[in-house]
C-alpha cells in the first residue's frame, strides 16, 4: 500500500470516529478530490446496484447510521444526491468523510450538487461558522466551498434513472443540455443549473413560480415528457423532506429520498435510501442514531442549537 494512500485511511479512520483531520490534510485532501471530480461530466454516469441517499445535513451521527443501514463504502456503491452541509452540528465532519471516501473509492462514491453547496447559503445556514469555530479560520471552508464549485450537477444510472439535488427546469428538455452547463461556479440565482438545484414537483400541470424564491414547480406532465425524450424510468431527487423518508409520484415515474431522520433534530420524520439494481428498487428506512454526548466536544446528540431553527426549511 502506497504511502498517499496508507495516509488517506488513517485520515477515514478518524473521520469515521467523528475526529478531525488537520487543516493541511483538508487542503491536501481537497486538491486530490478536485483532480477527480474535474474528470467527471455534469451528468455523471453511475453503474447499478447503486444506493440512492438524499440530503445529510451535517446530521453527522446519522449517516453513520446510514451506512450500517446500507453497508459500508466501498462495499456499497452509493449516490449522494446533494445537500451534505448546513442545519446539522457536524456538517465538517460529514462532509469531508464523503470527500476522503471519493478520493479513496472514487468508482465507488459519486457526490452531486445539492443547493446547500453554495458559498452564499452556507454563510447564512452553519457551515461557514462551524469551519470558523472548529478550525479557527475559514481556510476550510474556502478549500470545501472551491470543491463545491466541481461536483456534478446530475448522475445517470444505466441511462434509466436520473439523479438530481431539486429536480427540473423549463430550460432543460434533454440530458445534453444539462452537459453543456459551466457547472464551475457559484450556484446561480436563476437558470438552468439553479433549478436544477432548487425545483420541486407539485401536483399541477406544468410549470409554476416556486414559493421557495429559486427555481420552479413542475407536475407530472412535465416529468412524463422528460423521461420519454430523455429515455428514463425515474427521476430520483431530494431537497425536500419527506416524513416517510421517501415519496413516490406521478405513477412511480419520480421519487423524493430524504436521508436526514429527525430533521434538524426536532422534525421526528424517519429516513430512506433507494438501492437500485437492474431488476429491483428497494427503499430502506431508518430512524436517527441513539442519542449519546459527542466524545470530542461534550455536545449531546439530538438537541437543537438556536441557529438551527428558522422557520424556513432551505
Amino acid at each position: 500500500m502506497s504511502a498517499p494512500v496508507r495516509d488517506l485511511d488513517v485520515q477515514i479512520s478518524k473521520l469515521r470516529k467523528g475526529e478531525l483531520i488537520t487543516e493541511q490534510e483538508v487542503k491536501a485532501l481537497c486538491i486530490k478530490a478536485r483532480e477527480i471530480l474535474v474528470e467527471e461530466g455534469n451528468v455523471q454516469r453511475v453503474d447499478s446496484p447503486v444506493t440512492i441517499c438524499g440530503d445529510i445535513h451535517g446530521q453527522f451521527y446519522d449517516l453513520q447510521e446510514l451506512f450500517k443501514v446500507g453497508g459500508e463504502c466501498p462495499d456499497t456503491n452509493y449516490l449522494f444526491m446533494g445537500d451534505f452541509v448546513d442545519r446539522g452540528f457536524h456538517s465538517v465532519e460529514t462532509f469531508l468523510l464523503l470527500l476522503a471516501l471519493k478520493v479513496r473509492y472514487p468508482d465507488r462514491i459519486t457526490l452531486i450538487r445539492g443547493n446547500h453547496e453554495s458559498r452564499e447559503i452556507t454563510q447564512v445556514y452553519g457551515f461557514y461558522d462551524e469551519c470558523l469555530r472548529k478550525f479557527g479560520s475559514v481556510n476550510t471552508w474556502r478549500w470545501c466551498t472551491e470543491i463545491f464549485d466541481y461536483l456534478s450537477l446530475a448522475a445517470l444510472v444505466e441511462e434509466r434513472t436520473l439523479g438530481v439535488h431539486g429536480g427540473l427546469s423549463p430550460s432543460i428538455s434533454t440530458l445534453d443540455q444539462i452537459r453543456v452547463i459551466d457547472r464551475k461556479q457559484e450556484v446561480p440565482h436563476d437558470g438552468a443549473m439553479c433549478d436544477l438545484m432548487w425545483s420541486d414537483p407539485e401536483d399541477i400541470e406544468g410549470w409554476a413560480l416556486s414559493p421557495r424564491g429559486a427555481g420552479y414547480l413542475f407536475g407530472g406532465d412535465v416529468v412524463n415528457e422528460f423521461n420519454h425524450r430523455n429515455g428514463l424510468d425515474l427521476i430520483a431527487r431530494a431537497h425536500q423532506l419527506v416524513m416517510e423518508g421517501y415519496k413516490l409520484m406521478f405513477d412511480n415515474s419520480l421519487v423524493t429520498v430524504w436521508s436526514a431522520p429527525n430533521y434538524c433534530y426536532r422534525c421526528g420524520n424517519v429516513a430512506a435510501i433507494l438501492e437500485l439494481d437492474d431488476k429491483s428498487k428497494n427503499y430502506k428506512v431508518f430512524e436517527t442514531a441513539p442519542q449519546d454526548i459527542h466524545p470530542r466536544t461534550g455536545a449531546v446528540r439530538g438537541t437543537t442549537p438556536k441557529a438551527l431553527t428558522a422557520e424556513y426549511f432551505l
